[in-house]
């Protein structure tokens, strides 16, 4: 079942994503608002187009976070490889989307207070190059 859900969102996915996609649903909005005169702009001429926008917006919402989590998932182990393969990395730092908030908040600011650092360091040291 999960490999069939796969197949499927990664078809509609990439179909949704494309610019042809995104043509055919402006066309449409351009059909169905030219058609409101015909209609007499009624409630039932606005229904179509609010249920039809509803129904397309919440199946994608279900495609859109799978989609987000697959990539999520991938770019994570990407990363832990790198840090794997990298000398000297520090590998404590593979799981770090597991910290609590406030965890992630400290190493946030001893990740802020190192580019702080170099960032005096590599200013000093471009003054030195280009004097």
């Amino acid at each position: 079942m999960n490999n069939l859900f796969h197949r499927i969102a990664m078809r509609v996915s990439n179909i949704a994503g494309s610019p042809l996609t995104f043509i055919s649903a402006f066309l449409i909005i351009v059909l169905w608002a030219s058609t409101g005169s015909l209609f007499n702009f009624s409630d039932t001429w606005q229904l179509v187009i609010n249920t039809s926008t509803t129904i397309v917006t919440f199946l994608m919402v279900f495609l859109i976070q799978n989609t987000q989590n697959r990539d999520s998932k991938a770019i994570h182990l990407k990363l832990d490889e790198l840090l794997r393969g990298v000398k000297g990395a520090r590998t404590g730092m593979v799981d770090v989307e597991e910290l609590s908030d406030e965890d992630l908040e400290k190493l946030h600011e001893e990740f802020r207070g190192m580019h702080e650092k170099y960032a005096k360091e590599l200013q000093r040291r471009g003054k030195k190059i280009g004097s």
